[in-house]
Order: structure tokens, then C-alpha cells, then sequence
């Protein structure tokens, strides 16, 4: 699983670099030169014209006063805090625990019509019985020593997937069979998750398909890391480190052919249920 940043980032903090170097150009200046009247080194200056290093707001406000363009600096900010708002390390997200996390994406389910989610190594939050979600968030704040307000952030989450039965909206998930096998808290607990999972399948608003692990792949798709797509606009895509924010038109289509083509993978109704009930049967 990769840890880094995808190119939407990357993107993002290209086009500030480039805008930076612009003014730095307009102004009729050097690097030497600006290093100079920003009292840091030229190779700082290179490192933020070139997007190796991003620059702080104070940074980008001494560029901005050494190009005599001190009126373009809240825009750049405004621009450098958005790129670094795409890729946010788990532990700054957590940093006051999971409670916080799980109610500032409250009003983002709220106001998305379509959910589209991959699940590549646990059971989305949205299916979650209360069991299964305090057993993985323990897992979880202990895993990267995050303050322990489990229990508050379960009922947050709890009541942020009322959305799969009240309101307009609709969830095409797709979850990997090992998932189901994939223990988390005690057979009792992942027995009810896993029925639950078969309860959902009934509900108006959901399509859950299933992706055999024997399913042949060279042809169509490999495991992914567990992203989620709301609407057309936005996907979150889970890391082991962070969480990465794509909002890049060419990088949401990428993320939405690979997602149309682990449909044709999944197995649905029947077949997925019966999938759902082997694994239950393994507890025992």
C-alpha cells in the first residue's frame, strides 16, 4: 500500500510553485536576488520554486513582499492551505481523537446523493454495527496512540449512517471477500457485523456487491487501497499514514473507471449472500 501523495497534490503544489516563480519573474528578479531580500538561501528559494519543499504562509507573504506584491499573498495562501488540506496525516486528523474526525464528516454525508465505496480491508463505516466500529477504532487509537474517546466517536458514527435509510441517497459498495474473513473484535462481534451486512442488502438505498477472492484479475483489476467517491466531485482515499483528498478531474476519473471495473468482479443477491454466510460459518 503506498504512503504517498497521489499527483492531485502534486499538482496542486506545482501550480503554487509555478505561481511563485511568476511573480518572482514579473518582478525582474533572481533567485539569488530574492533569497537575498527574503534574508534566507538561495537554495530555500529553489526548493520552493521547484515544489520540493512547500512553503509556509509566512514564506509565501516575505516572497510576496520582495516582488512587491504583498496584495497576492492571502490568495497564494488561501491556494497552499488547500493543497496541503489533500493529504493530511492520520495523526494530525486524530490528533484529539476520532470523535472530531467523524463529526466533520458529518455534513459532507448529509449532502452527497451517491456514494460510490471500495472496501479493501475492513467493512465501511457506514455498514458498521456499534461492535465491530468500537473494536477497529480501540485497534486503531492504540495502533497510533491517538487520546481515547472510542465510545463518543461510535456514536458519532452511528448516527452518521442513519444516511443509508433516511434521505436521498444511494450507496453502490463494493467490498473484497477477504474483508469478510478479516477479524475484528471477537467472533461475536464480526457474527453480527456480518449479519448485519445481510440485512443491509435489503434496504431501497443499497447495492452491495461482493468481490471473490479467487476472482481472476490480470485482465480487469488488482486490489486497491479502500477509497470512498461522493457524488462526481470528491474521493477520499485511505493510506496507512494519511488521508488523501482527490478532487483532480483526470485523477476522479481514473478512480471511477477502476471502481466500474471491480463491479464487473463483484457478485451480487444470491451469490453474495451466500459469500457472506461462509465467512460466518468460519467464526465457528
Amino acid at each position: 500500500m503506498s504512503t504517498f501523495p497521489t499527483s492531485s497534490v502534486q499538482e496542486a503544489r506545482a501550480a503554487l510553485a509555478a505561481r511563485l516563480r511568476e511573480l518572482r519573474l514579473d518582478a525582474g528578479i533572481t533567485g539569488k536576488q530574492l533569497a537575498g531580500r527574503c534574508g534566507w538561501s538561495v537554495a530555500k528559494s529553489s526548493r520552493i520554486e521547484n515544489a520540493v519543499t512547500a512553503p509556509s504562509d509566512a514564506d509565501i507573504r516575505t516572497w510576496c513582499a520582495a516582488c512587491g506584491c504583498d496584495g497576492q499573498a492571502d490568495d497564494l495562501i488561501a491556494a497552499n492551505r488547500q493543497a496541503d488540506s489533500m493529504y493530511v496525516q492520520w495523526k494530525r486528523l486524530q490528533r484529539t481523537g476520532m470523535k472530531q474526525l467523524a463529526e466533520t464528516s458529518a455534513k459532507l454525508y448529509d449532502r452527497t446523493r451517491l456514494f460510490r465505496v471500495y472496501a479493501s480491508h475492513v467493512i465501511p463505516g457506514y455498514l458498521q454495527t456499534p461492535g465491530y466500529a468500537g473494536a477497529l477504532m480501540s485497534t486503531i487509537a492504540g495502533f497510533r496512540g491517538t487520546p481515547d474517546d472510542v465510545s463518543e466517536a461510535v456514536e458519532v458514527r452511528m448516527r452518521r449512517a442513519r444516511v443509508i435509510q433516511e434521505g436521498d441517497h444511494r450507496f453502490a459498495t463494493l467490498v473484497e471477500e477477504d474483508v469478510l474473513h478479516h477479524r475484528v473484535g471477537d467472533g461475536e462481534v464480526m457474527a453480527g457485523q456480518l449479519g448485519h451486512l445481510i440485512a443491509c442488502m435489503g434496504l431501497p438505498s443499497m447495492s452491495l456487491g461482493i468481490i471473490p477472492a479467487a476472482s481472476a484479475r490480470d485482465q480487469v483489476m488488482w486490489p486497491l487501497e479502500q477509497f470512498t467517491v461522493f457524488d462526481d466531485a470528491r474521493i477520499h482515499v485511505e493510506l496507512l499514514a494519511a488521508k488523501v483528498t482527490v478532487t483532480a478531474p483526470g485523477e476522479l476519473d481514473l478512480y471511477l473507471r477502476a471502481f466500474a471495473r471491480m463491479t464487473e468482479l463483484a457478485v451480487y443477491g444470491p451469490e453474495a449472500r451466500a459469500l457472506i454466510l461462509k465467512a460466518i460459518e468460519a467464526l465457528h
